[in-house]
């Protein structure tokens, strides 16, 4: 067994996905439009095993949960090879971070924020 669809609920899925394209580095895996239901999942670049659905929310509960579907903690993390560099170059491209890269028994990481406040961060093994 394996994850490999996990969905994040977004008031704009075009605003959503011009954060994870434009500056997360992610790719588009679907775009398929049904009648007035949008698919749309995004990966990082390089995956094929794992994708992120931007839901657009049509409910209540659904609206109450954008932004908010971490409860406080990370909703995930993202693993890199040099997280400086790439935190050096999300910020440049816009991302807003909650620090800078500290060093950890665990390994080198960052809160950073998507753009409706979902925590993610950001790991280096």
């Amino acid at each position: 067994m394996r994850l490999t669809v996990f969905t994040l609920f977004v008031t704009d899925q075009d605003q959503a996905l011009r954060f994870f394209v434009d500056q997360l580095g992610f790719v588009v895996a679907e775009d398929n439009r049904m009648g007035d239901y949008r698919w749309l999942l995004v990966r990082p670049a390089g995956a094929t095993d794992i994708g992120i659905n931007l839901e657009r929310a049509r409910t209540a509960e659904q609206l109450a949960l954008v932004g908010r579907q971490g409860g406080g903690s990370p909703l995930f993390g993202l693993t890199t090879d040099d997280c400086r560099r790439d935190f050096q170059a999300m910020k440049a491209r816009g991302v807003v971070f909650e620090g800078e890269p500290e060093s950890l028994p665990h390994g080198t990481g960052v809160l950073l924020q998507d753009v409706y406040g979902n925590k993610l961060y950001l790991n280096q093994d």
